[in-house]
This record gives C-alpha cells, sequence and structure tokens, in this order.
C-alpha cells in the first residue's frame, strides 16, 4: 500500500522465508535437548518427529494453534516468574550468604567494557530474540472482535517485554559479575546455579525445550499465513490459498512444514555450510522487515488520518517510528563494519535480490500472459 508492489511482495517473502527457517533451526534445537536425554535417537529423526506433531496440530484448526500456544506461554511465563522471585530475593538480600551488587553493573570494566560497538552487535541478537511479537495481532486478526484484541495484544506485549526480559536481565548481571556468564551456557542455569538451587539446569533444559515448541509452533502458524497472502495476492501458487473445512489453510501449513523438514534434512547432511548459509541469510532478515514496517507507517499515517479510517495510533508519531527507523539503519551499518556479522548481512542481502530477481521474473511471465490473452485469434 505504501511503496507497491515489489515492496509488498519482496517484505513478505522476505518475512515466510525467515520463519521457514526458524522452525527448520527449532526444530534441530529441541532434537538436541531430547537427544541429550535419549541418546540412542539421532537429532534429526527427533527432529522430524516435532515437526510432524507440530504439523498436524496447526493442522487442526486455529483455536487448537491457540490453546497449545496458550500452554506453552504458561509454562514459560510461570518459570520466569520464579526465575524473578528467587533472583529478587537474592538480591535484595533476603538470601542467605547473598553475593549481589549494583556495583557488578559499573565493575568489571564499567557498563560497555568492550566498547560502544558491541551494544550494536548485542542488539542484533537481541532484536533477533525479540522477534514473533508481531504474530500476537496476526492470530488476534483471526478472532472474533480483531480490532479490539490487536490493541489489547500490542499494549501488553510491550510491558510483558519488559518485566519478563529486561527486569530478569538485570537480575541476572546484578547477580554476579558478567564475566561468570559464560557464552554457550544459559544465564538463567548460571545465575541460579550461583544461588545454589539445585536441579536448575535440568528444570530450565524443559522449560527451554518447550520454548521450542512454542517457537515452532507460531513459526508454522505465522508463515502459514503469510503463504495464504501471497497466494490470494497471485504472488504463490493460486491452490496455495485454498482453506480447509475449519478454516484452516492446510496446503500453506504443509508447504511450510515442507520446507521445515528439508531444513532438517539440511542440517543432518550439510550442518557447516548450506544450513549456515540459511541461518546467517536469515539473521538481518528482520530489521529489513521491521525497517519497511517502519517506513511504511509514516508515509501512510498522513493519508489515512486524511480520509478519516485510521483505526490504531502510534505513540509518539512520527518521532518514534523515526527513531526507531533511524535505530535499525543504525544497527544494519554496525553489522557491515562488524566482521563477525559482515557475512550474515551480506547473505541476506543476497537472499533479498534472489526474491526481487523472482519478482521481476514474475512480472515478466504476466506481461506475457496478459499480451497472449489480449491479442486477436489468428484465423487457421
Amino acid at each position: 500500500m505504501a511503496y507497491g508492489n515489489a515492496a509488498g511482495y519482496a517484505t513478505g517473502w522476505l518475512y515466510w522465508y525467515f520463519w521457514v527457517i526458524v522452525v527448520g533451526f527449532e526444530a534441530v534445537v529441541g532434537g538436541q535437548i531430547i537427544n541429550e536425554w535419549l541418546p540412542g535417537f539421532p537429532v534429526w529423526a527427533i527432529a522430524l518427529g516435532l515437526m510432524v506433531i507440530m504439523t498436524l496440530l496447526n493442522l487442526m484448526s486455529v483455536h487448537s494453534f491457540g490453546e497449545a500456544e496458550y500452554w506453552f506461554a504458561g509454562v514459560k511465563v510461570a518459570a520466569i516468574v520464579a526465575f524473578l522471585v528467587v533472583t529478587g530475593a537474592y538480591i535484595s538480600g533476603g538470601w542467605p550468604d547473598s553475593q549481589a551488587s549494583f556495583n557488578h553493573l559499573t565493575d568489571h570494566g564499567g557498563l560497555f567494557p568492550n566498547g560502544i560497538a558491541s551494544l550494536f552487535s548485542g542488539v542484533v541478537v537481541v532484536i533477533f530474540s525479540m522477534t514473533g511479537v508481531e504474530v500476537a495481532t496476526i492470530a488476534a486478526a483471526e478472532s472474533e472482535h480483531p480490532a479490539q484484541n490487536i490493541r489489547r495484544a500490542v499494549n501488553t506485549v510491550m510491558a510483558r517485554i519488559l518485566v519478563f526480559f529486561a527486569l530478569s536481565t538485570l537480575f541476572i548481571v546484578v547477580a554476579q559479575p558478567w564475566t561468570d556468564i559464560v557464552p554457550g551456557k544459559s544465564p538463567f542455569v548460571t545465575t541460579l546455579e550461583h544461588i545454589g538451587i539445585p536441579g536448575a539446569a535440568l528444570v530450565l533444559k524443559v522449560v527451554i525445550l518447550i520454548a521450542v515448541l512454542s517457537v515452532l509452533n507460531a513459526g508454522l502458524y505465522t508463515s502459514s499465513r503469510l503463504l495464504f497472502v501471497l497466494a490470494s495476492n497471485g504472488e504463490a501458487p493460486a491452490s496455495i490459498a485454498s482453506v480447509s473445512k475449519r478454516g484452516v489453510p492446510a496446503r500453506g501449513v504443509i508447504t511450510s512444514t515442507l520446507v521445515g523438514y528439508g531444513c532438517v534434512v539440511i542440517a543432518a547432511i550439510w550442518p557447516d555450510t548450506v544450513f549456515q548459509f540459511l541461518l546467517n541469510s536469515s539473521g538481518a532478515v528482520f530489521l529489513f522487515v521491521y525497517l519497511m514496517i517502519c517506513l511504511s507507517q509514516i508515509k501512510l499515517r498522513p493519508r489515512w488520518v486524511a480520509a478519516g479510517s485510521l483505526k490504531f495510533r502510534m505513540w509518539g508519531h512520527p518521532w518514534l517510528p523515526l527513531l526507531v527507523t533511524a535505530a535499525i539503519i543504525a544497527v544494519l551499518v554496525s553489522m557491515a563494519l562488524d566482521a563477525t556479522s559482515r557475512a550474515s548481512l551480506l547473505q541476506c542481502l543476497v537472499a533479498i535480490a534472489v526474491i526481487l530477481l523472482s519478482y521481476a521474473v514474475l512480472g515478466r511471465v504476466r506481461a506475457r500472459q496478459a499480451a497472449a490473452a489480449s491479442s486477436p485469434t489468428q484465423p487457421v
């Protein structure tokens, strides 16, 4: 609506591409977790089994997706609340032999011990971890009162991110020096072990597995809906736009699942080459998707206000969207300057180029079909 069909086509396919890669990646992670408990089963077989379960769940109905996500989220929230209670007692002095201190925030090299550039490198990981919050609005669109539910979802998700993620991160770095946190090991597990909670690693691994299933569930749901929209717009095979008797875009679910299966197989055969390329190329995709959302919001807002059709008012317009746009561009620039993330950005640009090339090819095919349909029939 803001920048034309090419922009919509590229953004839609980028969003779908990101989610199907995430589905395959999370299935592999889930397989690795279960493999630690059941070493007799290979990771790829467990991952495929998880994919089958989530596929069947998404083929049932949108209610099945919501019900499963409700329980998945309930376990995650309960775990984070328990973590906040325990660490909160530890850092407030209500725990025996507590070594927590707010001085940990400034000791050991200060707030930015590795330089201000490390902040931007960390932001990329944070953004990747926070992606998916918009799924609440996509699911709300299929509810009985979409306008009310979308507004509620947007407002509450911000508060939950601040409480569950920002606050827990603060507690982690106050409870112990940041130098005690080992890369590759969950900082939640490290903190609970530092406090002296027995069995923390096992309990949190179960919670992480549930979180993986939650992402699998949400990823299949979101990718299938995106594929349905693309097919409805004539930008994917028209057959995918059909829905089952239960209102589920079954072919979209199956198609997205097949790509996920392919990712699992690729991870088993070419883990360090093809699969690594897929992961790297999807790493910065969401930055471009969110950038297009911000730019579209900035352009469309005056038009909708003038037409009297604006239903949701972005806070602090236009300054907040402009600030977010500038922040995204700054992160992309930092990725280009950082040797560790430059490959991810370049491979993402390759994915964007391939999608735009496919749009050009699709345009030529449509033009030829239109010309053939409009040309007069030649006499035999």
